[in-house]
């Protein structure tokens, strides 16, 4: 068993660990842009019998929109 007392709290090089944060983080936000946009498509083609160009139109609006919403700014540091 380790000893305890070889812990020092704020020492331990957590790079790896704040790599997976930032890709984890960076799959939620434009994994659910690209659901949210596919289902908007899908909802206002099939259930809101709208047309299919009307419906892209929507879809890819939504995605670009949330794309300029959603990106990181060039200050944030990350």
């Amino acid at each position: 068993m380790g000893e305890a007392h070889d812990y020092h709290r704020g020492e331990m090089d957590i790079a790896e660990q704040a790599s997976t944060f930032h890709g984890f983080i960076a799959l939620s936000k434009w994994g659910s842009l690209i659901i949210v946009a596919v289902l908007t498509f899908f909802i206002l083609w099939l259930c809101a019998n709208a047309s299919f160009i009307a419906s892209a139109v929507v879809g890819v609006l939504l995605a670009v929109v949330g794309y300029f919403a959603l990106r990181e700014s060039k200050t944030s540091g990350h």
